[in-house]
């Protein structure tokens, strides 16, 4: 799997569906395979995150450059890996560790008022002010027992967001 001018084998695929936790099906990941050569330019085997701004969905995408810092580099392991997060059959915990690590962007394994207000600012852009998000923020973390001081670890984030009705899901197209 480390060259792909290579096809996958049935060891291949399976070893991908146990390391993603089966959240794709093996016609699923010989398509995701199949869209990771088209990305892998060079066929080293692994992405570049530049590579990932040609998929016009994620360039325009406003939290692209926190993204592009989780897929830097990616073998088809990781890659497979990191869409498991969009997968209908990931669990609601999985997806939240995946948010977390998005507003995370120190990787310090706390969500601070800064990292959520990064957050904001990528995607609310010229749209609102820097002062009016900071007080938007204040107010949101106040009403749930936060202070702007506060920074919520991986376990509250999971205890804020754990009985939501997440969403987050992608199709993955099979050839």
């Amino acid at each position: 799997m480390g060259n792909t001018s290579s096809m996958l084998t049935q060891y291949d695929i399976e070893e991908v569906q146990e390391h993603c936790n089966h959240a794709f099906s093996q016609q699923e990941i010989v398509s995701l395979y199949h869209r990771f050569c088209q990305l892998d330019r060079n066929s080293s085997g692994f992405i570049p995150g530049d590579e990932f701004l040609s998929v016009p969905e994620f360039a325009v995408n406003p939290l692209s450059q926190r993204l592009l810092r989780m897929l830097d580099g990616l073998n088809f392991k990781e890659f497979v890996a990191f869409l498991s997060a969009f997968s209908p059959r990931t669990s609601l915990q999985h997806k939240i560790e995946f948010i977390f690590r998005v507003y995370d962007f120190d990787s310090n394994g706390r969500v601070t008022f800064d990292d959520i207000l990064g957050v904001l600012r990528d995607l609310t852009g010229s749209f609102i002010s820097e002062q009016q998000r900071q007080k938007v923020l204040t107010r949101v973390l106040e009403e749930a027992g936060y202070t702007k001081d506060s920074s919520v670890v991986l376990s509250d984030f999971m205890k804020i967001l754990g009985n939501s009705d997440l969403k987050m899901e992608v199709e993955v197209p099979i050839d």
